[in-house]
C-alpha cells in the first residue's frame, strides 16, 4: 500500500461484505418461500423479503464501488485523498440510511416503486452521502495525476448520482412513471455502471498483469464508448410496455442488441491483456475474479439480456422467470464480481499480508459461478415452461406455477451454494493462514 488514505477502503469493504451476506440471505429466505410459500408468511411476507434483498444488493454494491473508488484513485492520482475524515462521515451516514430504510421495510413503510422504495427522507440521505463522495473524489483527482481510468470513473459515478435524482419524480401517471424509474434503473445497470466495471476492471489488469497503461486505455475508450452508444437508445426496450410511441420498439430492439458488444469487448480486453503480459503476479486469485467477472457479465448482461430485448420476444417472455434469469447472471456476473474481484486484490494489500489464502479464494469463485449459472438455467427453463404454459397455452397463473417447482427447489439449492460460496470467499480475506490452509484441503476432498 502506498498511500495511507487508501486504508479508509478497508472501512467500506467491511461494509459491503456484510450487506453482500445479508443480501444472500434475504435471497435464499425468498427462494425458500417460494418451494414453501408459509415460511414466515406473517413475520416475513414475501414482498418485504424481495425488497430487502433487492435492495441491499444496489446498497452493497455502491458501498464496494465507493470502497474500490477509494482505494485505487491514490494510486492512479498519485496523491492521497482530499479528506479521510470526510470519507469516514460519509461512510457511516451511508450505513445509517440503510440500516433505517430496511428496518422501515421491516414495519411497512416504504414507496411503491420497486429499486427505489426508500423513503423521501432517505432519498435525501442519499444524495447528500453521493455529494459528499462525489467532492471528496473530484478534489482528489483535480489535485493529483489525471488519467483514463480515473476519468472515466468520475463520469460513471457523476452519472450514476445525476441519474438518481429521477427517483425522486413520482409522477400519477403510471406511464410517466416507469418512463422516468427507466431512467434511474436501466440508465444504471446498462448505462454508467458499465463505465465504473470498466474503470475498475481496467486498473485490475494494470496491476496485475503490469500490461502498458497505453494499450489499457485504447481497450478502455472502445468499450465505454459501445457501452454508452448501445446503452442510452438501449432504454427504449423497456417503453414498448409503458404506452410510449411505437417507434420505441424498434429503436429499443435494435439499440439493445448492440449491447451484447461492450460486454464482449470487455472478455476480449481482459484475456488478451492477461495473455500478452504473460506475467505471474502473486494474487492469482484476483485475477481469477477479474477473468471470471468479464465471462460471467458476457453471458448474464448479454447473452442473456439479449435472449429477452428484441419486441416480439418480450411480448412472452416480460415478467417471466426468463427477466428473474437474466437480472441475477447479470447483476451477479458484472457487479458482484468486480466488487468481490477487486476486494480479493486489495484487501491483502490494505492488511499488509501476502495473498495466502488462493486456493480457498479460488475454489469459491469457482463454485459461486457454477451455483449462479445452474441457476440462472432453471430459472431460463421455468420461464420458457411459463411462457409455453400461461402466455400461449393460456392456463391460470398459479397452475403454471405448481408445474415450475421443481426449477424453484433447483433455484433454492444453487443458493445455499451461493451461500457456502460467499463465506469461503470472506474466510480467503481474513482467516488467519493456517486455518484458511485446513479449511482449503477440506473443501478440495472429494465427498465419501
Amino acid at each position: 500500500m502506498k498511500y495511507q488514505t487508501q486504508k479508509v477502503a478497508m472501512l467500506y469493504f467491511y461494509g459491503a461484505i456484510g450487506l453482500f451476506l445479508a443480501q444472500i440471505l434475504f435471497g435464499v429466505l425468498a427462494a425458500t418461500i417460494y418451494v414453501l410459500p408459509n415460511t414466515f408468511s406473517v413475520v416475513l411476507p414475501f414482498n418485504i423479503v424481495r425488497m430487502v434483498h433487492t435492495n441491499a444488493l444496489v446498497v452493497w454494491l455502491l458501498m464496494g464501488f465507493m470502497g474500490s473508488t477509494y482505494y485505487l484513485l491514490p494510486e492512479e492520482a498519485e496523491t492521497e485523498l482530499f479528506s479521510p475524515k470526510l470519507a469516514i462521515l460519509q461512510f457511516w451516514m451511508f450505513l445509517i440510511a440503510a440500516a433505517v430504510a430496511v428496518v422501515g421495510y421491516l414495519f411497512h413503510i416504504h414507496e411503491g416503486r420497486e429499486f427505489l422504495e426508500q423513503p423521501f427522507i432517505i432519498k435525501v440521505g442519499i444524495v447528500v452521502v453521493a455529494l459528499m463522495f462525489l467532492f471528496n473524489i473530484t478534489l482528489t483527482v483535480l489535485k493529483g495525476r489525471k488519467t483514463t481510468v480515473t476519468n472515466i470513473l468520475l463520469f460513471g459515478l457523476w452519472g450514476l448520482a445525476v441519474f438518481f435524482l429521477f427517483a425522486f419524480y413520482n409522477p400519477a401517471n403510471l406511464a410517466l412513471d416507469k418512463m422516468y424509474w427507466w431512467y434511474v434503473i436501466h440508465l444504471w445497470v446498462e448505462g454508467v455502471w458499465e463505465l465504473i466495471l470498466a474503470s475498475i476492471l481496467a486498473f485490475l489488469m494494470i496491476k496485475l498483469n503490469g500490461v502498458d497503461r497505453e494499450v489499457v486505455e485504447k481497450w478502455l475508450y472502445v468499450i465505454i464508448g459501445l457501452a454508452l452508444f448501445s446503452g442510452i437508445l438501449g432504454t427504449g426496450h423497456h417503453y414498448y410496455w409503458i404506452g410510449a410511441p411505437g417507434y420505441w420498439q424498434w429503436i429499443g430492439s435494435l439499440f439493445s442488441t448492440l449491447e451484447i458488444a461492450p460486454f464482449f469487448s470487455m472478455v476480449a480486453f481482459s484475456f488478451v491483456m492477461t495473455k500478452k503480459a504473460g506475467r505471474k503476479h502473486p494474487n492469482q486469485a484476483a485475477l481469477l475474479w477479474s477473468l471470471a467477472c468479464s465471462v460471467m457479465a458476457f453471458f448474464g448482461a448479454g447473452i442473456w439480456g439479449f435472449l429477452n430485448t428484441l419486441a416480439p420476444v418480450n411480448y412472452y417472455t416480460h415478467g417471466t422467470q426468463l427477466t428473474a434469469a437474466h437480472g441475477h447472471l447479470a447483476f451477479f456476473g458484472a457487479y458482484v464480481m468486480i466488487n468481490l474481484a477487486m476486494m480479493a486484490y486489495a484487501v491483502p494489500e490494505l492488511l499488509n499480508r501476502m495473498p495466502t489464502h488462493q486456493t480457498l479464494s479460488k475454489a469459491a469463485c469457482w463454485i459461486m459461478c457454477i451455483a449462479m449459472s445452474v441457476m440462472t438455467l432453471s430459472l431460463t427453463f421455468a420461464g420458457i415452461k411459463q411462457v409455453e404454459l400461461q402466455r400461449i397455452a393460456g392456463e391460470s397463473f398459479m397452475d403454471t406455477q405448481d408445474q415450475l417447482a421443481l426449477f424453484y427447489w433447483i433455484r433454492f439449492g444453487t443458493g445455499f451454494f451461493v451461500l457456502v460460496a460467499a463465506l469461503m470467499f470472506i474466510g480467503s480475506l481474513f482467516l488467519p493462514k493456517r486455518r484458511a490452509a485446513v479449511v482449503a484441503q477440506v473443501v478440495a476432498q472429494p465427498a465419501g
